[in-house]
């Protein structure tokens, strides 16, 4: 793995990995560092770490701590102006460009959550932990040590129609041991981690809503990725180890994980909050955290459709399609899904509000929600027509792009080119497309992009619930309940 120098970010964040973690992958614990199903993928981020020390990408990628000066990642910037904001907006597109939106957890998520709850610190919380405090030193600290995290919210999908106070077994969810003046144990587990095995820290609380019934299992706390008792459970590896011929697999598998945590053991520090549903409702519901957070993702979904959009076309100008009408209107879907997208996401910077309790600007929610929820149905239906674009075109390549200069290379040159393009760079194009539709990373993309945020349903169905519909009603009834009286002509 290249980076800048043996001291530049992206080298610190890759020994800071080789901490004693206990990650499993197919029945083994491995070091994430040095196994071939990770190297892509920790070099991605390596890479990414590394453009906060290039002078050209520095700003907006960064900004100077309030404590020790220093650069440190703009995830963490409390949008106190409108510019703030905005520089926020542009360096999350940075990354997402530099990786094609396909890397969706590179910890600018979890930061922006993180920075939510630091900014509404004093007004979250169950009242009795210290949780202002605490979330406050834990900000901080990940700030300016530029940590790497990712969320675990999820139950393991044990029996979903029995709640936690209804299994059978109480370690079927994730709950409190012990309680002892250094802190809590914890046992159970948490999916699904996304990145996980090569972030530093892991954020858990509950993602659904508990009830009073349920107090023991709502707490919120962070665990470093290696705490004694934690193990990482992989899943099959997605990654390729031929950039040629899986120029996606080979660069962008972000793992997805299912954290078990045998007795773990959490000091107060770091439990934000304890036996207390409606704290964590609150936390998640939490206006600054909902905002920043959702923000990214939908800048991030910005580049991906982009990318999309961009294979659609070539694809079809490789094959000399685009006069059709019905290709067109394919490729035309593509294009209102990115500009709907990115109007989208321009309406919400534009109609940033300052909050009047912490004097931070955040993005307009609705626009940001539309966009969240549009990008669950748009993903499909764009891979779908790269799927009709390139149609039988997909299976139809050699299997290694070395094929084009062995035995039968001339004739391959020959049967294997496009109507723009020479046989070498339509099979990559065609190699590429594959990689994004049909691989194992590919179909874990299209499954990734529908569920993220949730069941699409109930997401759905969440923006009808919390929407002011009355804004929408007032004029129906001053129109029905209008006393003017309509003469016939």
């Amino acid at each position: 793995m290249q980076t800048l120098s043996e001291h530049s970010p992206g080298n610190r964040y890759i020994k800071r990995l080789q901490d004693g973690r206990s990650v499993w992958l197919g029945g083994k614990t491995i070091d994430v560092t040095a196994h071939p199903a990770f190297q892509g993928t920790i070099s991605t981020v390596a890479s990414l770490l590394d453009m906060q020390a290039n002078p050209s990408t520095l700003h907006p990628l960064t900004f100077p701590s309030p404590l020790s000066g220093q650069p440190v990642n703009a995830a963490f910037l409390v949008p106190s102006t409108i510019d703030a904001l905005l520089q926020r907006s542009q360096a999350f597109r940075l990354w997402s460009d530099a990786t094609y939106g396909m890397m969706s957890r590179l910890s600018e998520f979890s930061r922006s959550l993180l920075t939510g709850w630091y900014i509404s610190r004093h007004r979250l919380g169950d009242g009795a932990g210290q949780f202002a405090e605490k979330i406050a030193r834990y900000y901080e600290q990940s700030r300016d040590q530029d940590l790497l995290s990712t969320t675990a919210l999820h139950d393991p999908q044990i029996d979903r129609s029995k709640g936690p106070g209804e299994a059978q077994d109480p370690d079927a969810h994730l709950r409190i041991i012990k309680e002892t003046a250094d802190g809590i144990w914890v046992r159970g587990a948490k999916m699904i981690a996304t990145a996980a095995p090569y972030v530093d820290e892991i954020i858990v609380y509950p993602f659904h809503r508990r009830t009073a019934g349920e107090n023991s299992y709502a707490t919120m706390f962070a665990v470093p990725v290696n705490a004694p008792g934690l193990h990482t459970v992989c899943r099959a590896s997605f990654a390729s180890d031929s950039r040629e011929d899986d120029p996606l697999s080979s660069r962008y598998d972000e793992m997805d994980a299912v954290l078990i945590f045998d007795d773990v053991f959490v000091p107060w520090e770091r439990v934000f909050i304890k036996d207390d549903p409606e704290a964590i409702w609150r936390l998640r519901q939490d206006p600054a955290a909902v905002a920043l957070s959702q923000h990214q993702t939908v800048v991030r979904l910005i580049s991906k459709l982009g990318f999309i959009a961009a294979v659609g076309h070539e694809l079809a100008s490789s094959i000399g399609v685009t006069q059709h009408l019905h290709v067109q209107e394919k490729l035309g879907e593509l294009l209102v899904q990115l500009e709907t997208i990115k109007a989208l996401a321009s309406v919400a910077e534009q109609q940033a509000k300052r909050d009047d309790a912490t004097g931070v600007w955040l993005p307009a929610i609705d626009p940001l929600t539309t966009a969240r929820n549009l990008g669950s149905r748009y993903y499909p239906q764009a891979i779908q027509i790269l799927q009709q674009i390139g149609a039988g075109g997909l299976m139809q390549t050699p299997a290694t792009l070395d094929e084009l200069d062995g035995p039968l290379g001339e004739l391959l040159q020959k049967y294997y080119r496009g109507a723009t393009l020479p046989a070498k760079e339509r099979v990559r194009l065609f190699k590429l497309a594959w990689d994004l539709i049909a691989s194992p990373l590919g179909s874990r993309h299209e499954l990734y992009e529908i569920f993220y945020a949730g069941d699409p349903v109930r997401a759905f169905a969440g923006q009808y619930a919390s929407y002011d519909k009355q804004r929408l009603t007032d004029p129906v009834y001053q129109l029905i309940r209008s006393e003017k009286k309509v003469t016939s002509p």
